[in-house]
Formats: structure tokens, sequence, C-alpha cells
């Protein structure tokens, strides 16, 4: 034993400078390849079927966004999965549903049916969430298998004080995660997600909002929180905003109100937005401007996306988060949008097939609507 640790001794003082670094050298910090997964804007558009026009589609219906979700899963190895609201009110299936909830003692949203299905992470509401009322709403949200969040909708309290406002839903959630990392090896991560919704729903839905719930600003209530959830220990801030790249028209303070105004919020390392139906990343997007980065997703340097409207695309965002100074940092990422179609000639593909599990799990509700658009 005594003669192998004077050898080890030796061949380490008769090794090159360079050899010797190597072997001081330390090691190299853990680096995690973490995907984002997006949906938004579904409108209960759950199947691959247009009720406006009773036939089959292959250009929107989160039955092929199902399978487009399965593939991406497969491609890596750690993967988080949300929906950005506008979820459970737009189609025949969303009409019908809000007409017999009350008669139903077992209701669950045909929509909820769909994602639970998909094991989501988590959610925010859209300003459609509120179109058929607050006790539809609750009622359908209990329907849900995975948490919603949002930070901006507040009891309406009826005084001017800011101080004992209380939010009405849970304004984040810290998701306890564990992901392994390029090396193999499994590291805890605690992902904060932030949900924020665009104000104007308050003045579309004021039927349902007035005297109850009120809508604060974007930007304030994201810088409220971020430090509350860092000091909760969030590694890195993910936030499902319901609003457009810019704010919608007849938003009071549009500065505060918008996707765009977001990017500069210190802390945030994702945003998954959705509502204006649009695309991102999108070579439409104000190229001319020298903070986004269309390439990569990005606008000053936060990544983004945004994933179209009723299941057509599938929103990815890549992160590669690297421990620096004992801290997880997101030091790249890469956005993507999937489309469950492509277009040839007047002809239009469909790049996925519907996905049976989605499938079988509304075959009756499904049914029913199209007795419904009979009538």
């Amino acid at each position: 034993m005594r003669n192998l640790f004077f050898f080890v001794i030796f061949a380490f003082l008769i090794a090159s400078p360079a050899e010797q670094m190597m072997a001081i050298e330390e090691p190299v910090p853990p680096s995690i390849k973490l995907r984002i997964l997006e949906t938004t804007d579904l409108h209960s558009y759950m199947m691959d079927y247009d009720y406006r026009n009773n036939q089959k589609t292959v250009e929107f219906g989160f039955a092929r966004t199902a399978s487009l979700i399965k593939e991406a899963r497969k491609e890596a190895k750690n993967t988080l999965l949300f929906d950005n609201g506008d979820l459970i009110q737009g189609s025949a299936l969303a009409e019908l549903a809000s007409k017999t909830y009350q008669f139903d003692q077992s209701f669950i949203h045909p929509a909820f049916k769909a994602l639970n299905r998909l094991r989501y992470d988590g959610a925010t509401l859209g300003n459609h969430e509120f179109n058929f009322g607050l006790d539809f709403l609750q009622t359908s949200l209990r329907g849900a298998d995975f948490p919603y969040v949002n930070a901006n909708i507040y009891v309406e309290d009826h005084n001017l004080h800011a101080f004992d406002d209380i939010n009405y839903f849970n304004p984040y959630l810290i998701l306890d995660k564990r992901f392994t990392d390029t090396m193999g090896v499994e590291q805890n991560i605690k992902v904060g997600v932030l949900g924020l919704i665009t104000p104007i729903a308050a003045k579309w839905d004021e039927e349902h909002f007035k005297g109850k719930i009120k809508i604060k600003s974007m930007v304030s209530s994201a810088k409220h929180f971020i430090p509350i959830m860092k000091g909760k220990g969030a590694d890195i801030i993910i936030v499902l905003a319901h609003a457009g790249l810019a704010a919608d028209e007849g938003v009071v303070n549009k500065n505060e109100n918008s996707v765009m105004a977001l990017t500069e919020v210190a802390g945030i390392d994702a945003i998954l937005y959705g509502h204006s139906h649009s695309l991102f990343p999108n070579d439409d997007y104000f190229l001319q401007q020298q903070f986004i980065n269309i390439e990569k997703g990005t606008i000053r340097n936060t990544a983004l996306v945004q994933a179209g409207y009723w299941g057509n695309h599938l929103g990815i965002i890549d992160l590669s988060i690297s421990k620096v100074n004992d801290e997880w940092k997101v030091v790249d990422s890469r956005s993507e949008v999937r489309s469950i179609y492509k277009k040839s000639g007047k002809e239009k593909v469909p790049l996925v097939q519907p996905d049976e599990e989605i499938i079988d799990a509304l075959r009756n509700d499904h049914s029913n609507t199209l007795e419904y658009i009979k009538k």
C-alpha cells in the first residue's frame, strides 16, 4: 500500500504541467436541458372536427396537438407542459357543457377530460374562461388534475387600499422537480410558475367581474411576486401570460400590460403567452428591433413562445440550465412552434394523426355535441 502511494506521487511529479492541471482541474458544473411545452387558446376544440361546418379537419384540434406533445416528450429527457388559457369556451362542445353542467353531479368539462390525459404541470386562465360566469368556471376548474395560477386577479374588497388585497386564485406555484442532467445524474430544480392575464378581461366580462373581482397591472404583479418566489427557493421563473405581445386596445397603463413589457422585468427566464392567436417565433414580428432574436425566439434575451390557437400548433422552449456559483441559471434557449399540418398547393396535409387516447376520452361528449348542433 505504501509503495502504491509513492508511485502515485511520483507519477504526478513527472507529469507535464498540462497533465498536472488536468489532474487537479475542478469537475465540470452540472448542466440540464429542459423542454417546456405550451398549448394556448384551445377554445375547447378538442377533437379534429369543425363543428361550424360539421366536418372533420386537419387544421386544428387538440387530438392532433396531443400527438405532437407525445412526440416532443420522446425527444427530451426533461419536460414540463402548460396550458395558457382560453380553454373552456369557444366550440359547440364547450357551449353544450355550459348548458348541462348544473344537471350533472359528476360533471367534468370535456376539455379537462382531454388535458388530464396528458399530465399537465400547470395552467393559467384566459379572458374567455369568465364568459359563462364564476360558478361555471369554478365548477370546471375542479375537474383539472393540475394546478391553476393567476397573480393579478384579486377579490374586490371595495376599498382603495392595496395592502389588504387578496388574490382570487393562487398567484404562483413552485414545482419541486428532479431532472436528469447531461451526465445522467438527477438534480433537484425548483421551477416557479407565475400566471398573468390581460386586464381587459374585467371590461369584456364586466357582468361577472363587477363587485366580485378585479384585475391589476401585469408588470406590477410580476415585480411583486417574483422576489417572493425567489425567496421561497425558485431556481428559474416561468411566466404564463394570457396576453398579446402588444397591449389590448382599451387597456389602462398599456406600458405595463403587454408581453413586451414583461420582457423587461428582472428574474423571468421564459414567457409562454397567447390571447392574440398568433405565433412566436415568427418572422412577422418586429424584425427591425435589435433586442428581438427571431432565430432563437428571444426578446431581451428572455425565451418566449406563442402557439397559435385551437391546437393548430405546439409551442416549445428548450432551455439550457447550468449551475453557476452554486445557483442554477438559464444560459441558453431556443424556441419553436410545431404545426399539426402543412400546406401543399391547395391541399392541407396532416403532419400527425389524432391521438387515440383523446378520441376515446371524448367519444361520448363529441357524439352528444353532434346531436346538439343538429337542433
